[in-house]
């Protein structure tokens, strides 16, 4: 999203949405972005601009990303239009044949040895990128996501804001896993973009702490705090300071000060727009609650330590919706009336509580994630004990289809 004045919180929303190119057959991933980018605006060009929406690439030629271009006031609409476009990419790719794949990972592909990284424009990032945290693996080239921008207006939002989206990000892999196979086979993780992302790269630690966001309460204490630490660290690798920017931050929310929002990066791409939009629209929800103080004040939500939550979040990493949480203080934050619960039941207790329309345009994929689980859960049961190449072939051409029409998979 580029620069635009500063809005309140909850004001305007900046979805952005990344997919794997495949070919339509082999569902193979296949690096034509340029390709696909060539063809939507006759010059090959890191970002095409489509009215209120935008297509860009991202360091690998295979990923494609949609996004809107300027906060929207409303959620509803822009899955409507995320949809079209999905739309409109696959009418451009068909005569390419290939088509866009969803979920948040390949579940064959070989980053070693098929990675292909962007050669246009931006490529000099690229390249410092991958020469020092190695882009050729699962958690750098093969996983794709949501990404939800919410807005802040001042220091006094932003601290707000900062602890509201630090509680809710242990367990939103918990409704958003998506990638439970990797090389193949069930990898032993629902959420197995996360598990890679949050060692990839390991190199430079201040780039990524423990993936929860330490607690924040002005721009000035974040910078001192964060990139500070991170840029003294990564200009011993980049001494040309290529990847001095705050979007090296790696932390599963990251406060985007030059557009005045915290970007949200936990949350897993889903089988269709409307599904990741629903997400997007629970986690808002709670985020909201938790901003105004709904259950538990400001200062409680700050006290929380970074530990205890990457504790959850590596528990929901693993087990999604499964997942055990005993820190009865961490779910009084939350308005959860109990010591212990799965994840699951926690999801259903803040629905409930923050996004009563069950007839809304939320209410459906909502009703599927709460009932059937999170799509890696649901990917999993179809699959059943069969990992053969063929089973896994059917089972993700039958999600490029949800994605096509616009619709939740269900077995």
């Amino acid at each position: 999203m580029g620069p635009a004045p500063a809005l309140p919180a909850f004001a305007g929303f900046g979805i952005e949405l990344e997919y794997m190119i495949v070919d339509r057959q082999t569902l193979s991933v296949r690096p034509i972005a340029d390709a696909l980018l060539r063809a939507a605006d006759g010059t090959i060009a890191n970002e095409v601009a489509r009215g209120r929406f935008a297509w860009s690439n991202e360091i690998v030629l295979h990923l494609l990303e949609l996004k809107n271009r300027r906060p929207d006031p409303a959620l509803a609409p822009l899955a409507t239009g995320f949809q079209a476009e999905v739309g409109a990419i696959n009418g451009l790719l068909a005569p390419l044949g290939a088509c866009l794949m969803p979920t948040a990972m390949h579940p064959w592909m070989n980053p070693a040895a098929e990675t292909r990284l962007w050669p246009h424009g931006d490529a000099p990032i690229y390249r410092a990128y991958d020469r020092i945290f190695g882009c050729r693996k699962h958690g750098q080239a093969n996983l794709q996501s949501m990404h939800l921008n919410l807005p802040f207006a001042d220091d006094e939002t932003f601290a707000r804001l900062h602890a509201a989206v630090r509680l809710l990000l242990p367990i939103l892999p918990a409704i958003a896993a998506s990638s439970p196979i990797v090389d193949g086979i069930p990898s032993g993780f629902l959420d197995t973009r996360m598990e890679a992302y949050r060692t990839a790269v390991r190199r430079v630690p201040s780039v990524i702490g423990q993936l929860i966001p330490d607690t924040a309460g002005s721009r000035a204490e974040y910078e001192t705090r964060v990139f500070e630490p991170m840029y003294r660290d990564i200009a011993i690798l980049d001494p040309q300071g290529v990847l001095r920017h705050e979007w090296l931050n790696a932390r599963g929310a990251i406060p985007r000060f030059e557009r005045s929002a915290i970007e949200i990066r936990v949350i897993d791409l889903q089988e269709c727009p409307q599904a990741d939009l629903a997400i997007a629209a629970a986690a808002t929800c709670v985020i909201r609650a938790l901003h105004d103080a709904r259950w538990s004040p400001l200062a409680l939500q700050q006290g929380i330590g970074t530990t205890a939550l990457a504790k959850i979040l590596h528990a929901c990493i693993r087990n999604a919706e499964q997942a055990v949480i005993d820190d009865d203080g961490y779910l009084r934050l939350l308005g959860f009336p109990g010591r212990q619960c799965r994840a699951a039941e926690l999801w259903r207790h803040l629905v409930a509580a923050t996004t009563p329309d069950s007839t809304g345009p939320w209410g459906e994929p909502l009703r599927v994630m709460l009932e059937h689980g999170p799509l890696a859960r649901r990917i999993l049961r179809a699959l059943g004990p069969d990992c053969s190449k063929a089973r896994l072939r059917a089972l993700y051409r039958r999600l490029c289809d949800c994605l096509a029409e616009g619709r939740m998979f269900v077995n």
